[in-house]
């Protein structure tokens, strides 16, 4: 059966350049390639067929003596050609043509740059640091970029050499029948870089351990578990590579008189006796460092809460101030003398349910259901 002729086979002109060719290639292959195609002996055959055009086409002696002899320049010994296509020994230079563009252009030099590790930080600052903000000096374990060898990882007066196994992609290809197996190099491990000279500060690394002191600003309003992130402060990235993230995860530590839920703060507050009974002012200490006064009503009981408007935590990013709640812990009072004894004792001899009405009211309710037991 006479062979189509190249050029119709690709469907260019005689006068195609090389880039022409390859586009035409390009689609046609994609077209017909197997693995779009599975169990289409048809469409193999096509896809041999066009690989096997382009490969004499894309190679200018080639090219020459196809268009001299036509396919006879292949089959009969002329223009010092062989008979027929290898497919094996071509199909690395077809898999790039066909995949290059997916596969990050082809076997490029791979960069030995790599970006530096995030770091993370714990910081625990008190409630009152939280209100009104501030910057905190902290010292950081890390890593930074290597003076003496500027980050390279080479002696000074040498420079990291591009791998001569892979050729600087940091991949190696083998090929396996019709598949061509790709790992990553064993010579440079991935960096497609190799170092003969390495910097005997970092050893090649191109960074160094050591503590880093860095200023953290932080904003009034912050709460338990807030993140703040500084940009290039993590890890010094390896051979010049960027530096990564420092990530500061904040902790307020447990306050001794106030408690927090979210703007709003909460303060239990002991109230005398007698100020409970007969009404009163108070003053109360504000997470801002002032006092306020509060007003006791006549009669007050535990659990009773004030609201104190704006005296709270401000809210991060926000002119907005939450508010204070003071709860009122009435006070029993203790180590009475004789004379507060007596006086205490005849109070309550004059008691009755108008001054205790609570309890009052419970031990009539236990009174009626212990009735009710023994009925």
């Amino acid at each position: 059966m006479e062979k189509q002729d190249y050029y119709e086979t690709l469907g260019v002109d005689r006068s195609a350049d090389q880039a022409a060719l390859k586009k035409a290639y390009r689609k046609l292959a994609m077209q017909y390639h197997p693995d779009r195609n599975p169990g289409d002996a048809e469409a193999e055959q096509q896809f041999k067929t066009v690989s096997e055009a382009y490969d004499v086409l894309r190679d200018d002696q080639k090219r020459a003596a196809y268009d001299r002899y036509g396919h006879a320049a292949f089959e009969n010994g002329h223009g010092g050609g062989r008979h027929g296509f290898d497919f094996g020994e071509n199909f690395s230079d077809i898999f790039e043509d066909l995949f290059g563009d997916f596969m990050g252009g082809g076997r490029r030099q791979r960069s030995s740059a790599r970006r530096g590790s995030d770091l993370k930080f714990n910081l625990t600052i008190s409630l009152e640091d939280a209100f009104r903000g501030k910057t905190e000096k902290v010292d950081i374990p890390s890593t930074v970029s290597c003076e003496p060898c500027n980050g390279s990882g080479a002696e000074a007066g040498s420079k990291p050499e591009i791998c001569g196994s892979c050729g600087g992609a940091g991949k190696v290809r083998t090929q396996q029948g019709f598949f061509m197996v790709e790992r990553t190099c064993p010579t440079c491990q991935g960096a497609g870089h190799v170092i003969a000279n390495p910097c005997a500060e970092c050893r090649g690394a191109g960074r160094v351990r050591k503590n880093k002191s860095l200023s953290v600003k932080i904003p009034p309003g912050v709460e338990e578990g807030t993140r703040i992130r500084l940009a290039g402060e993590g890890e010094a990235g390896m051979r010049g590579g960027p530096a990564g993230d420092l990530y500061i995860f904040l902790s307020i530590r447990p306050h001794r008189i106030f408690k927090r839920d979210a703007t709003t703060i909460y303060c239990q507050v002991p109230i005398p006796m007698t100020v409970a009974a007969l009404g009163g002012e108070i003053e109360v200490p504000t997470i801002g460092g002032d006092r306020a006064k509060v007003k006791i009503p006549e009669g007050t009981q535990s659990g009773k809460q004030v609201r104190l408007r704006g005296k709270g935590m401000p809210q991060l990013n926000s002119p907005h101030m939450g508010d204070m709640i003071v709860e009122a812990r009435v006070e029993t009072p203790v180590n009475l003398n004789r004379r507060q004894r007596d006086m205490l004792s005849a109070f309550a001899k004059e008691g009755g349910d108008d001054i205790s009405p609570e309890s009052q009211g419970f031990f009539a309710k236990v009174r009626e259901l212990w009735d009710d037991l023994t009925d």
